[in-house]
């Protein structure tokens, strides 16, 4: 192999795919990228099983080829490079070598045969689900704080993100078993209804590597078993999670019996004031109690205490109840309106949080205050 290309377009490529590097496994190939030169594409791929990455770098194809490489290596020594064009030539032993500028010199790196390496699993690429990759970004953003962590245990439902597709919208869903987070993506065509659990490490790596552009689209391709992510000189595949989603319909269903309407901005702000009080190794419960347009917010530990009162815009009964502070300030902190309305029915059943047209809906279960 004999290809060259510049230092800044080849990183970029090589921090694409090592997303899908797994950072500790006993298998040695799963450490490599492949590098495949073949007429005038330079392809890079990673694969761990889970999820796949494959993209296409811009450069010059000398001599035709095949390598992989240790992933982590390789970065390092590319990012040790001067800047500009490097070649980079590969021998009948796979010894990577890395020539740059006009200088005598030898850097050489051991690759090996790409044989055994494991390729990205074949999709048939038909009728894709069209998506911005503002939306992606936005859903990562907006519901991505409320996945369960696997802790290294095996991969559940909870640890995922929920596509449940309804014809001219889609339903993203994560929760923890402590709050539920929503967003609803409305469509500019009817697609066939579905409901997948894409694995959240894959969607969160896929934001990581996603421009942040408005206009450009990411084309999704479902299988039974998998999804492929389609955008720019980028492939992601990803296997999906086995297994059926908690039902969440009978708690959307559930009617308010109260709401406040308050500034975004003040009540975040009073809520991280009061989750002062509330550290790891004492997790005091915030308490909301309503008097009329007042909402009057508290807490106390055995360091201190809070209490303020806000002026809100109140519908229905007064409520006293208690939640973690962090999963208010996290679905605060996701919403983009300038104004939070939050819906309540007694103090042992979730508040919700949502807009109007419900784009976003945040249930957030309360903790017990008896």
């Amino acid at each position: 192999m004999n290809i060259t290309c510049s230092k800044q377009v080849l990183l970029a490529g090589l921090n694409i795919v090592s997303k899908a590097v797994p950072s500790n496994t006993p298998y040695p190939m799963m450490k490599n990228i492949l590098i495949n030169a073949t007429g005038n594409d330079i392809i890079l791929t990673a694969n761990d099983v889970t999820i796949g990455i494959e993209t296409k770098i811009e450069g010059n194809v000398e001599t035709a080829g095949i390598v992989a490489i240790d992933c982590a290596m390789f970065i390092e020594a590319i990012r040790l490079m001067p800047d500009g064009d490097l070649n980079i030539v590969v021998n009948d032993d796979y010894n990577v070598n890395i020539k740059y500028g006009n200088r005598e010199q030898d850097f050489m790196i051991r690759g090996v045969s790409g044989d055994s390496f494991t390729y990205l699993p074949d999709i048939d690429k038909k009728d894709p689900i069209e998506i911005s990759m503002m939306t992606i970004k936005d859903i990562v953003r907006q519901t991505g704080f409320s996945l369960k962590s696997n802790n290294g245990s095996a991969e559940s439902t909870m640890s995922g993100y929920d596509f449940n597709i309804f014809g001219d919208y889609m339903r993203v869903t994560t929760l923890d078993g402590q709050r539920i987070s929503i967003k609803n993506i409305e469509f500019d065509r009817e697609y066939p209804k579905q409901e997948i659990i894409i694995p959240g490490k894959t969607l969160n790596d896929i934001c990581k590597i996603l421009p942040s552009d408005a206009e450009k689209k990411v084309n999704l391709y479902i299988t039974d078993s998998h999804i492929m992510f389609e955008f720019d000189s980028t492939v992601v595949v990803s296997r999906l999670i086995e297994g059926k989603f908690i039902s969440i319909e009978k708690i959307l269903q559930t009617e308010p019996k109260s709401n406040i309407k308050v500034d975004k901005k003040i009540f975040s702000d009073t809520i991280r004031r009061a989750g002062f009080f509330s550290k790891e190794n004492d997790k005091k419960p915030i308490i909301f109690e309503t008097n009329g347009d007042i909402l009057n917010i508290r807490i106390a530990n055995d360091n201190g205490n809070m209490d303020e009162k806000l002026e809100v815009e109140k519908e229905g009964d007064d409520i006293r109840i208690g939640f973690n502070p962090k999963f208010i300030l996290d679905a605060v902190g996701a919403v983009d309106d300038e104004e939070i309305t939050a819906y309540f029915i007694n103090s042992i059943t979730p508040m919700f949080i949502k807009d109007e047209k419900e784009n976003y809906i945040y249930v957030i279960l309360p903790i017990n205050i008896s």
